[in-house]
């Protein structure tokens, strides 16, 4: 079983450096000195607020640029994260309840206090930078479901010593954006407001205050590679699509690591969550119901927010009542400005960043989020959930057709290559194959097949960890200090992800569709072809464009 490495993996996301600072460095931005902590090589100036506290009669409204900064101010702690969703793991019998407690109650709601008042930077620089050192910059976007999240699950230290180890310094800054129904917040009543994907437009305002200040700090403006994992690599893809694919000059360069385009509809497909939300809050009767939310004391509204189905939602005993992890309340839309349409059809409609990109994924995306699924134990019930959950509105032979691409044979479901094991149900691997293609193996694929040949592209697959075959695993192959380190350091800096030693990553092409393998074992890395379960990523992909979530 996997859950044990799970929770080792939680584990890793919470821990820090913790050497001793040195004197406290200083920063001047417009009229205001920061004073920052030093740790070695790497000088850190954290929880700088980007834009006005999205509180008040701001919530719900597109993010307020800060008046310039004043004072002394003490930039050596973590800003508080943006509110996180309920967390409720589906986790199967055996597991000790003290681990689930340390889960949800020591790790999401302790580690990381979550607060409105929450759009902070943290900009990691070597101690040595000064303004004329004109430093690559790489901006994190971290994941968590568009629901959880915080800066402060990372350190970015370890990528800057590593930059600073292998002579290509680089300057790593990262951002706390809005999530859930406070970041994406879905309805016809938004959409005409001008207000959708504040989390995402979050992200655009923190890469603005990278142009307006990060050159103090030692970074060069014109050299930004955005990077993400998960949510924050769909957000990196979303940036690439935002605008009609104009960048605004905010970033050069995008790293994908488990996401990319995915297949959303309109803004007004989360009307259910809205209104339910509205009703919880009292707000019905109000004329503009916008306003009133905006009015909402802050604990009602997050409680609120909290009965929706949250990234690992889980109800166990009624099959037309399951909510898949993966098709989520609160999750990026088109809303006809910022998204224009569905992010797959501006991949097709050619709406994307001309700029260099890399993408990959885990081998098993799916598995973490198919515990929610446990109940569904019958090719019957697979079939029902596929049509009332999974793919709302296909019909019965597209039905047949996906459970003919991926069979109840276990040993070709995900966790993959793992045999009879980890057959958690009969139904459990195949389902979490399917799922996994259809969030993101296919709209990976999809989106490199539609940009080859058009702009530079790497993409790779993480068989690693195959004791913890999980989505996320391959985090540790880059905050470990592993050697997804330094390809990502090289490509901030040049562009390519190779250097004069190792492995050479071959561009991706549709004609050689080649990907970067990372493996564990005496071989770490190989190249392999991804042309892996092609007939069942091209119907989901077919599937998914007809009908987008």
């Amino acid at each position: 079983m996997f859950y044990q490495p799970l929770l080792a993996l939680l584990a890793f996301r919470t821990t820090l450096s913790t050497a001793v600072p040195l004197a406290g460095p200083t920063i001047q931005l417009d009229s205001a000195t920061f004073t920052g902590t030093t740790s070695g090589k790497v000088s850190k100036f954290l929880g700088i607020p980007f834009a006005k506290p999205p509180t008040g009669d701001l919530r719900f409204r597109l993010p307020q640029p800060n008046a310039p900064y004043t004072g002394s101010i003490t930039a050596t702690s973590f800003g508080p994260s943006c509110p996180q969703q309920a967390v409720n793991l589906p986790i199967p019998e055996g597991l000790a309840a003290d681990a689930v407690d340390y889960i949800v109650n020591t790790i999401f709601n302790v580690i990381f206090p979550d607060d409105e008042d929450c759009l902070t930077v943290n900009v990691f620089k070597p101690a040595s930078a000064t303004p004329t050192s004109k430093l690559p910059v790489v901006a994190w976007i971290f994941g968590g479901g568009f629901e959880l999240g915080s800066t402060s699950m990372y350190d970015g230290g370890v990528i800057v010593d590593r930059s600073i180890a292998i002579g290509s310094p680089v300057i790593y800054v990262s951002m706390n954006y809005r999530v859930t129904g406070f970041g994406f917040l879905s309805s016809k009543e938004v959409k005409e407001a001008g207000v959708g994907n504040l989390g995402l437009q979050d992200q655009r305002e923190a890469l603005r205050w990278i142009q307006k200040y990060i050159n103090t700090f030692g970074g060069d403006p014109t050299k930004v590679t955005i990077w993400g994992e998960s949510a924050g690599a769909i957000s990196v893809s979303l940036q690439m699509l935002a605008n009609d694919g104009n960048t605004e000059g905010l970033f050069r360069a995008g790293f994908m690591q488990s996401g990319s385009p995915i297949p959303v509809g309109d803004i007004t497909n989360g009307q259910k969550y809205y209104d339910a939300i509205v009703s919880q809050t009292g707000c019905s009767g109000a004329s503009d119901t916008l306003s009133c939310l905006r009015t909402v004391p802050y604990a009602k509204l997050k409680a609120a927010i909290n009965q929706s189905p949250g990234i690992f939602a889980y109800q166990a005993c009624i099959i037309d009542d399951m909510m898949n992890s993966l098709i989520l309340a609160w999750l990026p839309r088109a809303d006809g400005v910022f998204l224009s349409d569905n992010p797959q059809k501006l991949v097709q409609q050619g709406k994307v960043a001309n700029i260099p990109f890399i993408t990959g994924d885990c081998d098993d995306e799916g598995t973490l989020f198919s515990l929610s699924t446990l109940n569904i134990t019958t090719e019957t019930e697979l079939k029902t959930y596929v049509k009332n959950t999974f793919l709302p509105g296909v019909s019965d032979a597209d039905i047949n057709k996906l459970t003919s691409l991926y069979p109840q044979d276990i040993t070709q479901g995900s966790p993959y290559d793992t045999g009879i094991f980890n057959a958690l149900t009969p139904q459990f691997k195949r389902i979490a194959s399917f799922q996994g293609d259809g969030v993101f193996q296919a709209p990976r694929r999809f989106f490199l097949e539609h940009r080859s040949g058009k702009q530079n592209t790497w993409a790779f697959l993480s068989k690693r960890l195959k004791a913890l075959p999980v989505h996320a695993s391959d985090i540790l192959n880059v905050y470990g200090g592993g050697e997804m380190t330094d390809y990502l350091i090289r490509f901030a800096t040049t562009l390519d992800p190779n250097g004069k030693s190792g492995l050479q990553w071959p561009k991706y092409t549709t004609s050689s569709p080649k990907l970067l393998t990372f493996l564990d074992g005496l071989i770490p890395q190989i190249i392999t072809q991804d042309t892996y379960r092609k007939e069942g990523m091209a119907f989901l992909t077919n599937i998914t464009l007809a009908h987008p979530i």
